[in-house]
């Protein structure tokens, strides 16, 4: 299990960025983050990630607890590749074609048989087109199922992805739905941040609605259909409004 106790995150005196943010992750479950632009969804990722260190709070990722503020004589002991992210960012090496991008990290892991492995998620994101360019030579889409084909290489127990399918047409987005849903049968805790609420009610076994800097509201992808707070209803509101 993957989970966050009281968590707050801020830059130095502003206004916390988020705080008091409870959850939990858990393998063979797929959890969806939604939420307004710039409430904070991005940097509590990170958080969970272990790439920025929160303020105060508990993350405890299976038996390794993580506790802030985190003591300056203590080592830290990073959790990656048990746990990996995929950010919009993508971070593709320009100077690598697609493919050597996505068998970098395991090749310095040292890991037998990448090729192989890499070969099924060729197929599985239909990636055989392009997986031999380099990124400039790539599009958005294409570059962002690199990114997450890269991700599932290093075989992790949980995985943060952050908009993953922003760029996606609607067959490129199903395709990855269903391979997430195999992904969670294959005892996976996967935790996304979508703008695209149809995917969220299609994956989600877990949906955490975050507002002004906290998780307002939280259940099963009914709570898309029959909110249960003010806030999250005047979301979806406005979401339906512009669609």
């Amino acid at each position: 299990m993957l989970s966050v106790r009281n968590l707050t995150f801020g830059y130095g005196t502003e206004r916390p960025v988020f705080a008091g943010v409870d959850l939990d992750i858990a393998p063979r479950s797929i959890t969806v983050l939604i939420g307004p632009s710039g409430t904070g969804k991005t940097t509590l990722l990170r958080c969970l990630a272990l790439l920025e260190k929160p303020q105060t709070g508990l993350i405890q990722l299976d038996d390794q607890a993580y506790a802030y503020p985190w003591p300056a004589d203590r080592t830290f002991v990073p959790p990656w590749p048990h746990l990996t992210a995929v950010f919009q960012q993508l971070f593709l090496w320009p100077h690598l074609t697609l493919r050597e991008n996505v068998l970098l990290p395991v090749r310095l892991k040292g890991t037998a048989h990448a090729d192989e492995e890499l070969d099924e998620l060729v197929q599985a994101f239909d990636l055989g087109s392009f997986i031999d360019r380099y990124p400039n030579e790539a599009s958005l889409g294409q570059r962002q199922r690199v990114a997450l084909a890269r991700a599932l290489m290093l075989k992790p127990r949980y995985i943060l992805l952050d908009e993953i399918t922003s760029a996606l047409d609607v067959e490129q987005v199903a395709n990855i739905l269903a391979y997430l849903k195999e992904l969670r049968s294959r005892d996976i805790g996967i935790f996304l941040i979508t703008h695209l609420l149809s995917f969220a009610r299609h994956a989600a076994d877990q949906v955490l609605f975050m507002a002004d800097g906290s998780i307002v509201e939280r259940g099963t992808s009914e709570i898309l259909r029959a909110p249960q707070t003010e806030r999250l209803g005047a979301f979806l509101s406005v979401i339906a409004a512009a669609s």
